[in-house]
């Protein structure tokens, strides 16, 4: 393996060395922003040096960006770079606003195409949309960033993506999963072979069957787990086992409604704090599900790996009438110091709603919690205790096994 560059083979203590030097910059750029400086308090950057110190500040959710942005438009109050002082204004689906530059790598995925193969040489038809959302951006980028030259395709007209790919001899995809596969089968009606022996995807889901056709095809397919607001979070390597956590953000696992870490293999919210000075958001809660990945990856990077996208951690569901949020279920468990972890699961019976309260617990007597159930949940439910890690480690605390069809 040829690293990207030094980070990426760092000894634990080297990385643990950094991190202290990098997060208390990182907390006193995010206080030159005005909202995030409001959100985080009083704090003296100084003294967060390391995880443990991390994980007592607030989390910031990317649920409350909307809201935010529109009280305080575009960014919220959450860029330190004041808007003049970016390249790039981004509109992605919600609206949410992010910002953008062209510095080298801004948004980090330059790493993710040199572990993938791509550098000087490399033809990248780029497939995402330059369109108001950055992901086009993006991964141009990432390109320059490696030295490769760029396709700027864009979305749709697979006809003249074809034509495009034979005509300058593109050799690497970027873009969604399957839109790859609708050029190759473009091409085969057309009856054009293309050079395309790479590919770099996000923004959807890569199942094994689809990857496992591209490789059928002589193309290798790495997949990135990456954000508008954060840039690069983890991605594959030739490895392929798991994502390696970028070397520009830290992550956590927390517990589903909560800033609380989770041990290692546990499921649930991957919380983001991203070291890049112009954009600094701390702990911020993406709302998706994955699983800290243990021991080192075989390719030689050193960083922490993930399981990639496991699902929604926001799993709010509304129950006769009443929403029930992962923080009430959290609550539940905190109440009780022998108490695990909880599931609400909401069925239906007799045309109405059931809600039923799992609880991990050596406990025998359900009445013990029906009391905090109704507290914390605002709902009375069926209690059903269950024994000490007998809950799926899905990351899942509330369950909608209700139908609708």
């Amino acid at each position: 393996m040829t690293p990207f560059d030094s980070l990426e083979t760092r000894t634990s203590d080297a990385r643990a060395s950094d991190m202290a030097q990098a997060l208390p910059k990182a907390v006193a750029a995010a206080l030159g922003a005005p909202a995030m400086a409001a959100h985080l308090g009083e704090i003296d950057p100084a003294l967060v040096t390391d995880p443990a110190a991390l994980a007592r500040l607030p989390v910031l959710r990317k649920s409350d960006l909307v809201a935010a942005q529109a009280a305080q438009p575009p960014f919220g109050g959450l860029n330190a770079t004041a808007l003049h002082g970016f390249e790039h204004v981004f509109q992605s689906p919600g609206p949410i606003y992010e910002p953008g530059r062209v510095g080298h790598d801004w948004w980090r995925l330059g790493r993710f195409l040199h572990a993938s193969g791509i550098g000087q040489g490399d033809i990248v038809q780029n497939c995402f949309s330059y369109h108001l959302v950055p992901a086009g951006m993006m991964f141009e980028n990432a390109a320059r960033a490696v030295g490769a030259t760029v396709l700027p395709a864009g979305t749709g007209q697979t006809e003249l993506q074809v034509i495009a790919a034979r005509d300058v001899g593109a050799t690497a995809y970027a873009g969604t999963p399957d839109f790859l596969k609708m050029i190759l089968e473009k091409a085969d009606e057309m009856g054009v072979r293309l050079a395309i022996t790479k590919a770099v995807v996000g923004g959807g889901a890569l199942f094994p069957s689809l990857r496992a056709f591209y490789a059928d095809r002589g193309i290798s397919c790495r997949q990135c787990y990456a954000t508008a607001d954060l840039g690069n979070i983890a991605y594959e390597s030739d490895a392929m086992e798991g994502m390696i956590v970028d070397e520009g953000v830290i992550v956590e696992i927390v517990r589903p409604g909560t800033g609380d870490p989770l041990p290692e293999g546990d499921v649930g919210e991957v919380v983001v704090t991203s070291l890049n000075p112009d954009y600094p958001l701390i702990r911020f809660a993406t709302g998706d599900l994955s699983a800290v990945l243990p021991g080192q990856s075989p390719c030689g990077r050193t960083n922490m790996r993930i399981k990639g996208w496991m699902g929604r951690a926001d799993q709010t569901t509304k129950i006769k009438g009443m929403f029930v949020r992962p923080e009430q279920v959290a609550a539940l468990v905190a109440r009780h110091a022998e108490v695990h972890r909880a599931r609400v699961v909401a069925t239906r019976s007799g045309e109405k709603d059931v809600m039923t309260v799992q609880i991990e617990t050596r406990a025998a007597n359900p009445a013990l919690y029906e009391e905090t159930v109704l507290s914390t949940l605002k709902l009375k439910g069926l209690v059903e205790l269950v024994p000490p890690g007998s809950l799926p480690n899905d990351g899942l605390v509330i369950e909608d096994l209700r139908r609708y069809d």
